[in-house]
């Protein structure tokens, strides 16, 4: 058995040991209140989660509003009445035990509203808020105005750093923790900087240890880390439980949580899983929001990055042309052998980027990507897919065909769509499900059986 001892959550004495939210409706009501009931913290999804109707089936999020603002109005509802809903069933769930906390992108669209709604619609059910993907330097505020504590994801001490000058600093007694989300280990969107390198790994260790020097400097001593991503057994992270240098600390599971009997995915994710082999797990910047974020190499990720070879610089005048919806465009001419076999391979159909650069597609794969720009329902503040802004309408930008609709995939990827079509979101340690002894022959534990498994160190 690992030794460590209870850390204060949120209010209350908790196991260290931290469900991680993941969305959309992974990490739901069931998952979280379990979680929670086992004395540690659940995280419930609050980013479009599910609500049900009477009979308990799931409400399907479908949408009739005709401009992108209407959808985006239904899109704001849809979240509220999950987040509502999940929330309510995390609180029954728990027996009044452990803490529960919900999950949300600072970036996602209505996120301050969505918040907000929640919270109120589910009094005394939640007792944290997490979020990431962004600057929430709001988050502190809204957490204040509803007597719920906050825990800033960062993958830096540079970022919590700015987070706490501007904002944090007015409403710290409500600040319950700071994630540490390891940007080369984490599953979802990650948080690299301009300055590090994708290629390149930094030990956690150092950017931990120096976390935790800003958060001392600002008088937070008392405040845990939570260390989330690349996190699998216990006993691989013992120079973190009760380090001086760090204390006090505590633990996320992410991608370990999801093969459990209470996710609502881990029957229909497990042969997925199960097959994963190192490095199966790649880290793009292929998200719409302009993160990085790690994902399941399937056929999806697999066309989307053989898209990013198939494009062409525009150039202001030459003899290699091709009609993009009508408009002649030049190209590049020392492509112009590349060009032409795209066109033989079946890949006829070029469409512009916000580079200034044009990709070639099938007809079909066209076809869809601008059925699904024109059908945005505004899931983020900002998208690069669609150029859909939630406070100007537009980005101003052309939409990016080498993205993706992330609101639709993840959607299906949730409700039964197919594995390799759609985006499946994990940390770099999900080839561990088929080396782990704990999960042979198929085995999918309770989160009872999880977290007692967690306790022993393995």
């Amino acid at each position: 058995m690992i030794k460590f001892d209870l850390q204060k959550m949120s209010g209350v004495d908790v196991l260290p040991i931290v469900e991680g939210g993941k969305g959309i409706s992974i990490s739901n009501g069931e998952t979280c209140g379990t979680w929670a009931a086992m004395g540690g913290v659940g995280t419930f999804s609050a980013v479009n989660a599910d609500s049900c109707n009477a009979n308990g089936s799931i409400i399907p999020q479908t949408y009739t509003g005709k401009s992108r603002l209407e959808r985006h109005r239904e899109l704001i509802n849809y979240a509220v009445a999950g987040g509502i809903a999940q929330a309510k069933i995390a609180r029954e769930k728990s027996n009044g035990k452990g803490r529960i906390h919900m999950n949300v992108l600072w970036e996602m669209g209505g996120c301050e509203e969505i918040l907000a709604r929640i919270l109120e619609g589910a009094k005394n059910c939640v007792h944290g808020i997490v979020c990431g993907a962004g600057m929430p330097y709001n988050l502190g505020e809204i957490a204040a105005r509803f007597r719920v504590y906050y825990y800033p994801i960062v993958s830096s001490a540079r970022a919590f750093s700015a987070l706490f000058r501007r904002s944090f600093k007015e409403v710290k007694e409500f600040l319950g923790g700071v994630v540490y989300e390891d940007p080369w280990l984490a599953g979802g969107h990650n948080g690299l900087s301009n300055a590090e390198d994708p290629l390149k790994p930094v030990d956690p260790y150092l950017r931990v240890v120096e976390l935790r020097k800003i958060m001392n400097g600002f008088g937070l001593h008392a405040l845990p880390i939570i260390i989330a991503g690349g996190v699998w057994w216990l006993s691989e992270w013992e120079d973190y439980i009760n380090n001086p240098e760090l204390r006090p600390t505590a633990f996320q599971f992410g991608t370990r949580a999801v093969l459990t009997t209470e996710c609502p995915v881990a029957r229909a994710w497990q042969p997925k899983l199960m097959s994963l082999k190192r490095g199966d797990v790649k880290l793009t910047p292929l998200s719409p929001t302009g993160f990085y974020s790690s994902a399941v190499n399937n056929r999806m990720l697999a066309n989307l990055l053989e898209l990013q070879n198939r494009q062409v610089k525009v150039v202001e005048d030459s003899d290699l042309t091709v009609s993009v919806f009508g408009r002649e465009v030049h190209l590049d001419t020392n492509l112009r052998e590349k060009v032409h076999n795209w066109i033989k391979e079946g890949f006829p159909t070029a469409m512009l980027t916000p580079s200034n650069t044009v990709v070639f597609v099938t007809p079909e794969q066209s076809r869809q990507i601008l059925h699904d720009q024109r059908n945005c329902c505004g899931c983020l503040s900002a998208c690069r897919f669609s150029s859909w802004c939630q406070h100007k309408g537009s980005t101003g930008k052309t939409p990016d065909p080498r993205r993706f609709c992330i609101q639709k995939s993840l959607q299906k990827i949730a409700h039964g769509g197919d594995l390799e079509s759609h985006l499946i979101f994990a940390g770099h340690t999900a080839y561990r499900f088929r080396e782990d002894p704990f999960y042979e022959n198929n085995f999918i534990p309770s989160t009872q059986q999880l977290i007692d498994r967690i306790l022993t160190g393995y």
